[in-house]
């Protein structure tokens, strides 16, 4: 009788255990906001995560993406990531820098050389430090995406020199940095929502706007642009973020798929994008789009023109900061 009230109480501490076990993750789903379209790397690697996240979780928890801006612009998307009325999105860097002002140096032009240099600089202790003062603002860092560099279409003209911007009505992100850099050079910088840009562009409310090829081709702009110039200025590494509000609310458990799965789906992102960004342009250019390669003497005028912002912004960001980036940045080139 001992050994049969022994084996019970065995099993039923291991029934218990089982229970609790599955009690640490609960049934909740998870709204995930992002500007770029259903196709793009930007969304495939959204899939990717919530693909993962079910795996992870044994289907308890389901990640619902709203893709195109479907939920708002970005800086939309970051107030209900504090609120908790939307819980992940993935977004420019350096538009964080409207919450952390430190995150505003990644929007800095001519940063990188590479993507390879981003990824040290993000994976590192410098991407990691800046993630963390996240927690403060109401939202929880999980990693950094990729979206490649940045470069300029218009509807009016080829740009086959540095002063050939002047003049253009460019649409910029909402980031002072971006407004800056193209009053600069001598356009009209205008900020507006993603989601908003397509029909300024068919209504000829914008010249032009700037961004990777692989965003430029999801969004159909050659369908309103006909010009486009591989400047390069930016490279934007993209910020992929929870909920403050979500995550405190979650398990160790929980919190664990989160953060494998949004890992991993890093890695899967990064690759699909930058595989992404060559056959973009060949797409592009079989669109109609003419597409004019700035000479290297024609970049080195830009880089000039751009100092002014350059040391504008260093003193908002912060100088210490700037100089820890720049040392991370030559630790990477060795």
């Amino acid at each position: 009788m001992k050994n049969i009230a022994r084996n019970t109480l065995v099993a039923l501490a291991a029934v218990l255990a089982l229970s609790g076990a599955q009690a640490q993750v609960k049934e909740r789903t998870l709204k995930f906001a992002f500007q770029n379209q259903t196709g793009h790397p930007q969304a495939q690697g959204a899939q990717k995560f919530a693909d993962l996240v079910a795996q992870k979780s044994g289907n308890k928890i389901t990640v619902k993406l709203f893709a195109g801006g479907a939920l708002g612009g970005d800086l939309q998307t970051v107030s209900a990531l504090q609120g908790g009325t939307v819980e992940v999105t993935v977004l420019n860097a350096g538009i964080l820098g409207a919450q952390v002002k430190e995150f505003a140096v990644y929007d800095f032009p001519f940063l990188f050389n590479n993507a390879k240099e981003a990824d040290a600089v993000t994976d590192g202790a410098f991407g990691k430090g800046l993630m963390a003062k996240l927690d403060d603002k109401g939202l929880h860092g999980l990693g950094y995406w990729d979206l490649g560099f940045r470069n300029l279409t218009n509807s009016k003209r080829p740009i086959a020199k540095a002063d050939d911007i002047a003049g253009l009505k460019i649409r910029v992100i909402q980031s002072p940095i971006y407004i800056d850099l193209f009053n600069t050079l001598g356009a009209n910088a205008t900020p507006l929502p993603f989601p908003e840009l397509y029909s300024a562009l068919d209504q000829k409310a914008v010249d032009g706007q700037e961004n990777p090829n692989t965003v430029i081709l999801s969004s159909k702009f050659a369908e309103v642009q006909k010009y486009l110039t591989q400047t390069r200025h930016i490279y934007n590494p993209q910020a992929l973020i929870i909920s403050k509000k979500t995550w405190d609310g979650m398990s160790a458990d929980e919190k664990k798929i989160i953060s494998d799965a949004a890992a991993e789906a890093t890695t899967f992102q990064r690759e699909v994008s930058r595989g992404a960004a060559d056959s973009a342009l060949e797409s592009l250019k079989k669109a109609g789009m003419t597409v004019t390669e700035l000479p290297p003497a024609e970049i080195a005028k830009l880089r000039e023109k751009v100092k002014p912002v350059i040391d504008k912004h260093t003193a908002a960001v912060g100088d210490a900061t700037v100089k820890e980036l720049m040392a991370e940045i030559a630790k990477a080139r060795k």
